[in-house]
């Protein structure tokens, strides 16, 4: 595969995915981040450039030293040729396969592809598929041809106010990990949280301090472009507060032109509800991330 290097040939990649958008969105979004500087020190590569089939976005080699670590071992995918993919990647050398690691697309249609890979290349692999949302702005600029769109309010929804004395907006700090990656379904580990320090560490985050001034709510942005691990602490659920540290949040990353966007887990009807009333739109495609262990 060819490594696109150089700001003007990464913008031509991401103009080019943003044509292939919602299938493309999870790469668009890791792309758009590479574009801002790169500060996860990702690399971009191609089957063939500028008619590409498969992209896949993934850390440099130095970045990948931890066999085990999944989060760090982070690939995301995009084909308009799945044929092509499982040929590109089942040849080339581009996954390390003998490590652990996941695979994150907004297209269902890999997922033979990678289920294949799995069996070829001796790997267990398993499928995580959720909701995907995108904030009602973003939608309109990115995505001006769906039907899901052209019937958006005109107004962005709003959530119900808390109480401002006791409840204030605030940022996370990296000593904050760990309570995140106590609630972060995916984390819960040592190399979760060192992943979540990263991300708070580079990108925005919004949280919600409680009366006692640390975080009860939050909100982190990933290397993708995308808004997750997000939670509220169980003695402050039910109060609104995860809709107003989110509305706080997409608001804040909206003006710094960021392409905003979240998954839910299908069994999630809470979070689905706040979606909806926020306006933000479920879009027709899926959230996907492949877990790949070697056997």
């Amino acid at each position: 595969m060819f490594h696109l290097q150089g700001p003007q040939i990464l913008q031509m990649l991401e103009k080019s995915l943003r044509k292939s958008l919602p299938e493309s969105l999870k790469v668009y979004g890791t792309v758009f981040h590479m574009n801002q500087g790169n500060p996860f020190k990702l690399k971009a590569l191609v089957d063939k450039w500028p008619d590409f089939r498969t992209v896949v976005i993934r850390p440099q080699e130095q970045e990948m030293t931890d066999d085990f670590d999944h989060y760090t071992n982070s690939h995301q995918i995009y084909s308009n040729d799945p044929k092509n993919s499982q040929e590109v990647l089942g040849a080339s050398d581009i996954i390390n396969w003998k490590q652990h690691l996941q695979i994150q697309s907004s297209q269902s249609s890999l997922d033979e592809v990678i289920q294949n890979l799995g069996t070829t290349k001796l790997v267990k692999v398993k499928q995580t598929q959720c909701l995907l949302y995108v904030m009602r702005e973003r939608a309109r600029k990115l995505l001006p041809s769906l039907p899901e769109t052209k019937n958006l309010p005109l107004q962005t929804g709003t959530p119900k106010a808390v109480n401002q004395e006791m409840f204030k907006l605030s940022s996370l700090d990296v000593t904050h990990a760990p309570l995140v990656n106590k609630f972060w379904h995916f984390g819960g580990n040592e190399r979760s949280q060192r992943f979540l320090e990263r991300c708070i560490w580079t990108f925005p985050t919004m949280c919600v301090l409680g009366p006692e001034g640390t975080p009860v709510s939050w909100s982190l942005m990933d290397q993708t472009g995308e808004m997750r691990m997000g939670a509220t602490v169980p003695e402050y659920r039910g109060q609104g507060l995860v809709s107003h540290n989110i509305h706080a949040h997409v608001q804040a990353l909206d003006k710094l032109g960021f392409s905003v966007y979240n998954h839910t887990d299908r069994a999630n009807k809470i979070m689905q509800k706040v979606s909806h009333n926020l306006h933000h739109i479920c879009i027709p495609c899926d959230w996907n991330q492949w877990n790949c262990v070697p056997l």
